[in-house]
């Protein structure tokens, strides 16, 4: 499994985290009791990259990842919205592997991850917000068509890959199909934003054609309609293209880690 679907599929989902604290201050005593991070062997697997948790809630794998990796997963942004940094938080992958004393949330292991970061790489971090272009995702004319469940158990892969580009939601919260949203819309560079106005979690599938590069041949994708027309139409929700504010995650300072 590559790391894009890992990035997809195992990003995890979260009430909306709070880019301004970053995670180093206001929630700096929450911390992993073990904290192991390794530079990646040169003979691992690509296919087995990626970063998912353990299903009793009490820490992350990270495994042949890279900090911009590491970052977008946790701040739930693409990461064609972190910037700065020297060029080896693009390049060099790292093996980290993060464990609770007890059960934690996921917001909680997403803020305790952050904050391993902060400390075994010295990262340090700030949020840069501009107007910029982005879609608004809001309710469309023909009504909301997902079904509204209980938030139940959490998981950390609410939406997953049925077949090829087919999808199951399960719970999923609005600032995760937000982001999933921005990852699938990797060719426009438009970050979606909430503006549903839907506290819910829901079920729902959801299938449609891949973004191409251009001048790529589309046969491959059949009939199935675009991203907008699915959203729209399977969704009861819609991508409104408007101004807004796009946040930048600024990296200001970072280390190479020593092992452990």
């Amino acid at each position: 499994m590559t790391w894009v679907r890992h990035c997809v599929l195992l990003a995890g989902f979260a009430i909306a985290l709070s880019l301004s604290a970053l995670g180093q201050t206001s929630s700096s005593l929450l911390t992993y009791e073990i904290v192991s991070v390794h530079p990646t062997s040169p003979d691992a697997d690509p296919d087995n990259a990626g970063i998912s948790s353990l299903p009793n809630g009490v820490g992350y794998d990270a495994i042949g990842v890279t900090v911009r990796d590491m970052l977008s997963v946790m701040y739930r942004l693409p990461k064609r919205q972190i910037v700065g940094g020297p060029e080896w938080t693009h390049s060099e992958r790292f093996d980290v592997r993060v464990r609770a004393d007890h059960r934690y949330s996921i917001d909680d292991l997403h803020t305790m991850f952050q904050n391993a970061l902060a400390d075994r790489f010295h990262l340090k971090l700030h949020v840069e917000s501009r107007m910029g272009s982005v879609y608004a995702l809001t309710i469309a004319r023909n009504g909301l068509r997902m079904t509204p469940v209980d938030e139940g158990t959490l998981r950390n892969s609410p939406i997953l890959t049925d077949r090829e580009n087919e999808y199951t939601g399960s719970r999923v919260p609005m600032n995760y199909l937000c982001f999933w949203l921005s990852m699938k819309l990797q060719n426009d560079h438009r970050p979606v934003i909430d503006k549903t106005g839907l506290t819910a979690h829901y079920n729902f599938t959801l299938s449609f054609r891949p973004e191409l590069p251009p001048d790529t041949d589309a046969k491959e994708a059949g009939n199935l309609p675009s991203i907008f027309d699915a959203v729209r139409d399977q969704l009861g929700l819609q991508l409104v293209p408007q101004r807004g504010p796009v946040q930048t995650l600024m990296i200001d300072h970072i280390d190479k880690p020593s092992e452990n």
